[in-house]
């Protein structure tokens, strides 16, 4: 596919496309740290192949999109004790980012999906643009309630640990990172993994940015009463197995949004694997049709 650049603010955002531009909108957002490749292009493919005009995209601070050089990364401290004077920005921003972006791209409203932090931009995005958001899926997200959503302690000597810069070492890192966060119930392609891994690092990012990412979302504390006044179709997903985010995250979630609907997915960890795929592509085309025969009845 083709990377484009479209100009939201002051910020740059790198983004491609996948299928029909006649068709509805589905706009792809990641998670901390993640750049667009996240979604991988067959996921993104066949989500086209079911009748969506599909945008994935780099949020700030991450691949080819605009580095906050001018904001310094937060510090240890300030990350324990989630000082929101550590934050260049919010998840507010971030979904303004998201909102603008799809202004940039001549599109007035979208079926909007988010993975991880990049679920919580979604539900953001939710609450604050109303009108832009078809429907909305949460994917392996949270509230921001610090008694749900909380990650095991036995992934933090892996996930804390700084990314090394050559090639293979960041490879091996990435491999050994998804060993412990990723589904344990699907099959996991390493080579693969390596070979994404590899790519995302000669798109560029840095560790600062991510830092910058983390304060952002530890800034914007519990978002429970924000949530409940979305009214776009929502369908919350999240594996069973997840270590990073715990599924009361979005058993959460779909408590707060009302008329939300809970997907759990057995065997699930922290990641997207493919053999998830179907159910995850399934649950996004039944939610878009509500939204859909919510238009319909109006």
């Amino acid at each position: 596919m083709t990377e484009h650049s479209a100009r939201v603010g002051d910020i740059d955002l790198c983004y491609e496309t996948f299928g029909d531009a006649a068709d509805p909108a589905a706009l792809l957002i990641m998670g901390l740290g993640t750049q667009m490749l996240g979604w991988h292009e067959d996921f993104c493919a066949q989500l086209a192949g079911r009748g969506f005009h599909v945008i994935r995209f780099d949020n700030r601070d991450v691949g080819r999109s605009t580095q906050i050089r001018d904001v310094a990364p937060p510090n240890p401290l300030q990350l324990l004790t989630r000082s929101k004077s550590a934050a260049g920005y919010t998840l507010d921003d971030l979904a303004d980012d998201a909102a603008g972006l799809i202004d940039a791209l001549g599109t007035e409203r979208a079926h909007v999906i988010g993975a991880s932090m990049g679920g919580m931009i979604a539900q953001t995005m939710a609450t604050r643009h109303p009108d832009r958001v078809l429907s909305l899926v949460s994917i392996m997200s949270s509230t921001g309630h610090r008694r749900h959503g909380q990650p095991s302690p036995r992934i933090y000597d892996v996930f804390l640990k700084r990314a090394p810069r050559d090639p293979e070492a960041y490879a091996e890192h990435t491999v050994k990172l998804f060993r412990r966060i990723g589904s344990q119930g699907f099959e996991r392609d390493e080579g693969e993994l390596r070979q994404r891994a590899q790519a995302g690092l000669r798109r560029g990012g840095s560790a600062a940015g991510v830092g910058r990412q983390l304060a952002a979302v530890l800034a914007s504390g519990d978002r429970t009463e924000q949530l409940r006044s979305i009214q776009a179709p929502t369908l919350v997903i999240h594996g069973d197995r997840d270590p990073m985010i715990n599924p009361s995250g979005g058993r959460a979630t779909a408590r707060v949004i009302p008329g939300a609907e809970l997907m759990i997915i057995e065997g699930m960890g922290h990641d997207l694997p493919r053999g998830a795929w179907p159910r995850i592509l399934d649950g996004i085309e039944a939610n878009a049709a509500r939204a859909a025969g919510r238009a319909v009845a109006a």
